[in-house]
């Protein structure tokens, strides 16, 4: 005997970008019917039309009366004021399904669509977007940061498995911690990245990213396995004086990234500290070294 699949939905996305339209695809993917969808820009129309074939774009309120399932992907800051909107002008049913991709927000922020009658998801997918066809494959062992009222928690973990994810609980009052540390590992990663490369340009290497690639896959492969015993290096070791040589080097060819080296090197410092790798006489010296970074000439 066969299993038998979750109804399928009518679906309707809020905001074709780089999210919705690849969320929506997932959907439609998996059996969903997108239905409509809306966007304004040049690029979100381009998107739906690629990743979202057939599907018209619309109004928001025609999007709703079409839709079972309503997905809100909108930038953050512009959630709550259309969430609102949407219940101000009772464009929302009771039994329809409202789902938000803010990081930031739990299902609160959805509390003038619940008291409409809506029912209430925030999935948040743990990844970063292109807004292309290549984050399908991608979404196949993601995460999904998952808020929902404990009723309708079966209902979000069916959306994201069949999205070829995984759900992990984050509880409403954790959110912003959540997406903090989210934005902290993946966004500041992309600026320490492009940094390093710049500053191997400015060493005379012409390709950073083939020198970069092996190092720092292995570099997150052994921090994800082994924690803080994957540190190593000058700040690890305690070596004061090529510390104090790279922030020189670095002031002077990048001088705005030499803040940013300064304090990571202190926090791995703490870090290293707290686990036994580093010295706490071997500390001193480095701590000094970082406590002022040169200024630039």
């Amino acid at each position: 005997m066969t299993e038998e699949r979750p109804a399928r939905l009518d679906v309707g996305v809020v905001g074709t970008g780089r999210v919705g339209a690849v969320l929506g695809a997932a959907l439609a993917r998996a059996g969903h019917h997108v239905v409509a969808g809306y966007g304004v820009s040049l690029t979100s129309r381009t998107r739906a039309d690629a990743l979202l074939p057939g599907v018209p774009l619309l109004d928001v309120p025609r999007v709703l009366a079409r839709s079972g399932l309503v997905l809100l992907t909108v930038p953050d800051d512009a959630l709550p004021g259309l969430v609102e909107g949407l219940a101000r002008t009772r464009e929302i049913r009771a039994g329809q399904l409202i789902v938000h991709t803010s990081g930031r927000y739990g299902v609160g922020v959805l509390d003038p669509a619940t008291r409409a009658g809506a029912l209430p998801l925030a999935l948040h997918p743990a990844m970063t977007f292109t807004g292309t066809s290549v984050d399908l494959q991608r979404l196949s062992g993601a995460t999904f940061g998952v808020t929902a009222p404990e009723p309708l928690w079966p209902v979000a973990e069916a959306l994201v498995v069949e999205m070829g994810s995984e759900p992990i609980r984050v509880a409403e009052e954790r959110r912003a911690l959540y997406h903090a540390a989210l934005a902290h590992g993946a966004n500041h990663l992309v600026t320490l990245i492009n940094d390093a490369m710049d500053l191997l340009r400015s060493a005379g290497v012409d390709e950073p990213d083939r020198m970069l690639a092996p190092l720092l896959s292995a570099a997150l492969d052994n921090s994800l396995r082994q924690g803080d015993e994957a540190l190593t290096g000058p700040v690890a070791r305690g070596d004061a004086g090529t510390v104090d040589s790279h922030l020189r080097e670095i002031t002077a060819a990048l001088p705005e990234a030499a803040g940013a080296y300064a304090a990571l090197a202190r926090r791995t410092a703490a870090r290293a500290l707290a686990d036994g790798r580093l010295k706490a006489s071997d500390a001193e010296a480095l701590l000094d070294v970082l406590a002022e970074p040169p200024a630039p000439d």
